[in-house]
């Protein structure tokens, strides 16, 4: 990957937060908790993953750094939704704690020597991973799960409409 477009990457995954939001005004927060079928997440479980997920990230990010080489831990993120009962959880904590892991690595990421760069670690799941591989990952997850939220709502709106035909 070149310096363009690693800084391009890293300016997507700085300014995740602010798309979040901004995304999050499109949704009135009656609908958040709506489940399109019983085993999919509503917008609410979304947050409280991408928070877990931030942290999981916080935590990869200084392993590449600190610990090059080293194994990650995986987690099955269905799992963790059911057995931490994401309904339960605070959404607004969720939305503060992805706003400071964000800042937090956005920094870091700004701030690396081009050595970094050079930093793999062994996921369990997806092999050997680079600090851009890791960048990559963590730049799309915003897009996706604002993608994801859209057609939730999509399906509320139609489910609102029929019950009021």
């Amino acid at each position: 990957m070149n310096p363009e477009d690693r800084n391009n990457l890293i300016k997507a995954y700085a300014e995740g937060y602010a798309a979040l939001l901004a995304a999050l005004d499109e949704f009135p927060r009656t609908m958040w908790r709506y489940k399109p079928a019983p085993d999919k997440w509503s917008l609410h479980d979304i947050l409280v993953h991408m928070a877990d997920d931030e942290v999981n990230g916080y935590i990869r990010l200084r392993v590449l750094l600190a610990e090059p080489g080293k194994e990650l831990m995986a987690y099955d993120q269905d799992a963790w939704a059911d057995r931490l009962d994401y309904q339960s959880q605070d959404a607004e904590d969720a939305l503060e704690l992805f706003r400071c892991l964000r800042v937090l690595n956005g920094r870091m990421l700004q701030s690396l020597p081009e050595q970094a760069w050079t930093h793999t670690v062994e996921h369990p799941e997806a092999g050997t991973q680079t600090l851009e591989d890791w960048l990559a990952a963590y730049s799309k997850h915003v897009p996706v799960h604002i993608n994801q939220m859209r057609r939730i709502f999509e399906a509320w709106q139609k489910e609102e409409a029929a019950g009021q035909s």
